[in-house]
């Protein structure tokens, strides 16, 4: 049976979405853990997008396969009980057995939140980035739209040695400001890895006015990560939802 679920996670404290031999801190190490622990089946728990060490996610989508078939709200339930507090199970439903929850995603979307105000977010702190200057946000938008569309994302790709295609299309990236913060969204077809972070450290530098915004032709055309900006810091990033279109059955 190949169960469909959305996770939602506080990665502060984990070294990202995939499993690791050299640590148990991991969402898809704790996940499988709590599957083998409700269940005594081990499967392999398939996370949407592979998010980065301190990142989060309010929609991720995860499936794994067992044997036998459970009750779905029973299952639900189990999981969240076997996984620690900053990791919780919504909406486990039975899926087509065809259905992969990466390879079937059409669409996702991350949020990147910027303090831009001056009064610190406290209890916020895990969720945004407190960088806490005002920023260029019209300039930033012009850069924005040149970066949107179907682009070779290589200069905004943290790993080097990638040899498959880099190619990705980003249908939106939407800046606003709201109560001291700006906040970017960003959905495309599939993000490379560091992709929206790097975007974000861009990005900034031209609110910062480092980089003119007309400038982010020339950094795509370059394939080059040194050419795009620095990493923008995990914990202002969050996954907020994967989507399967219409024709996927459930």
């Amino acid at each position: 049976m190949n169960y469909r679920m959305i996770v939602q996670y506080d990665g502060t404290r984990y070294e990202g979405w995939q499993r690791q031999t050299r640590t148990a801190e991991t969402i898809q190490g704790r996940l499988e853990a709590a599957v083998l622990a409700v269940t005594g089946e081990a499967a392999q728990v398939i996370g949407a997008g592979r998010t980065d060490a301190g990142v989060h996610a309010e929609g991720q989508t995860a499936n794994f396969h067992l044997k036998e078939r459970r009750d779905e709200k029973s299952l639900e339930e189990a999981l969240n009980r076997a996984l620690p507090d900053d990791i919780a199970v919504f909406a486990l439903t039975e899926a087509d057995e065809r259905f992969h929850s990466r390879f079937s995603a059409v669409e996702k979307t991350y949020r990147y939140r910027i303090r831009t105000g001056a009064a610190k977010k406290v209890f916020e702190r895990r969720f945004v980035w407190q960088y806490g200057k005002p920023l260029d946000v019209p300039a930033m938008g012009r850069a924005a739209k040149l970066l949107a569309g179907t682009h070779d994302f290589t200069s905004f790709c943290a790993n080097k040695k990638m040899k498959k295609s880099a190619v990705r299309t980003v249908s939106v990236i939407r800046l606003h400001e709201e109560d001291g913060e700006l906040i970017i969204d960003y959905t495309g077809n599939g993000f490379l890895q560091g992709m929206a972070r790097i975007l974000t450290g861009t990005l900034v530098e031209v609110g910062e006015g480092k980089r003119e915004p007309g400038s982010m032709t020339a950094v795509l055309a370059a394939k080059d990560r040194s050419t795009a900006g620095f990493t923008a810091p995990p914990q202002g990033l969050v996954l907020r939802s994967v989507s399967y279109g219409e024709t996927v059955a459930f």
